[in-house]
């Protein structure tokens, strides 16, 4: 047992081997204030003067390139533009592989201007300038202004219907001037959408370029309505929706469930017509989202105007890359369609899901024909590179009966 006295003796033996230790700060007597004063001046001479040899060498922290590069990434993985950014979007469905850029300006902090342009290795071109009000009516709308230019000049033509052939394939071009505007409101900032829209453009349909037939070697004005036409259209568009997505660029859960009327006024009187749009789409996330069954429905159909007629580069169709993707874009074409799509969405990390996908769809000449039966079909594989609120890139692989098709886009699938 421990006594009191050898507490004591315990106590003076540790106070002498920490005072006999090198290093140990001891401090001066009470008595010599003068000693004090001087280490203390001597400690604060040393501080100062260390700090005086850091000050030529401080800058502020310069990211290397490999991190302005993912901070870039970071921006376009989660929905942002950035000043200057990659622009994917081709002229039209089908031009092939695409470059583009554009250059955006901020007005103020959150309405800015994209100006970007783009070519592909089939010669499509596009360029325009759009102005962006992302948050108005205290962050309950969207205001996209929209105007540009594009041509496509080897656009595919199979006939009309479904019962079409592949080797009868031809080409059109046609080039358009346009001037938009849309605006997008969430009146309880939840999931009633309303949005309304006004087109002027100018479709002029001249004859196809590359290694198929141009169109008007096989058709002419009387057996197929807009060949060769220049049609000057004012297109307004009003839509109703429920959306309770994370973001239509990308999610796991939620859905959304739409229908649009478009209405096309051709100043000339020949070619104005109508086109109601249904839509549906729903995400079911299974073990935690890392799992998700994707369902995808669209309706769409066309009306002439008395004595008018739809052309046949303005018909609902079916194929390409958001719809039947193993199939060539814009093969089959009529007055009214059908597509139904599923996926089996898996995520691997963060940024990267993969999907297996089955599609089917048809065209008709009237809408009493459409439903289930005889639909063209394809299945496949893809990746996708996404962020919380979009898909920058994805790349998927289908098949159908008429062989295999590679696809390359800058936007979720649905």
């Amino acid at each position: 047992m421990i006594t009191i006295r050898g507490l004591k003796r315990l106590t003076v033996v540790v106070l002498a081997a920490a005072w006999a230790t090198p290093g140990f700060a001891q401090a001066p007597p009470d008595g010599d204030p003068e000693q004090q004063t001087s280490q203390a001046s001597t400690r604060q001479a040393a501080i100062e003067q260390q700090q005086a040899a850091k000050v030529p060498t401080l800058h502020p922290y310069i990211p290397t390139r490999t991190e302005k590069l993912f901070e870039q990434l970071d921006v376009i993985l989660a929905g942002g533009t950035l000043r200057w950014h990659p622009f994917f979007d081709n002229a039209y469905s089908g031009g092939g592989f695409t470059l583009g850029a554009g250059h955006a300006s901020y007005v103020s902090a959150y309405n800015f201007i994209d100006i970007r342009g783009s070519w592909t290795i089939l010669n499509y071109k596009r360029i325009e300038a759009e102005f962006v009000a992302p948050r108005i009516f205290q962050r309950r709308g969207r205001l996209s202004v929209l105007g540009g230019w594009r041509e496509a000049t080897q656009v595919g033509f199979y006939g009309i219907g479904t019962n079409t052939v592949q080797g009868d394939r031809t080409n059109y071009l046609f080039n358009q001037p346009y001037a938009s505007a849309l605006l997008t409101v969430y009146p309880n900032r939840r999931v009633l959408m309303l949005q309304g829209g006004a087109e002027f453009s100018r479709w002029s349909q001249e004859p196809g370029e590359g290694s198929y037939p141009s169109v008007e070697t096989k058709y002419t004005p009387q057996t197929l309505p807009g060949l060769g036409a220049k049609v000057t259209y004012l297109h307004t568009q009003g839509g109703v929706g429920l959306d309770w997505r994370t973001s239509p660029g990308y999610t796991r859960r939620g859905g959304f469930v739409s229908a649009t009327l478009h209405d096309h006024h051709d100043s000339d009187d020949k070619f104005g017509f109508q086109m109601m749009e249904y839509q549906a789409i729903e995400h079911i996330p299974i073990l935690r989202e890392a799992w998700v069954l994707a369902f995808h429905g669209r309706v769409q159909n066309a009306f002439d105007k008395d004595g008018q007629q739809t052309p046949f580069f303005m018909l609902p169709s079916v194929g390409g890359g958001s719809s039947l993707r193993g199939y060539s874009s814009w093969r089959f074409r009529d007055k009214n369609s059908i597509l139904a799509q599923a996926e089996w969405r898996i995520m691997v990390n963060r940024y990267l899901e993969t999907a297996f996908f089955y599609d089917a769809g048809k065209v008709t000449a009237h809408r009493s024909d459409l439903d289930f039966n005889n639909l063209k079909s394809d299945f496949g594989f893809g990746v996708r590179f996404h962020g919380p609120f979009s898909t920058p890139l994805r790349v998927e692989l289908a098949k159908s009966p008429e062989g295999l098709s590679v696809v390359f886009a800058s936007s979720a699938p649905f």
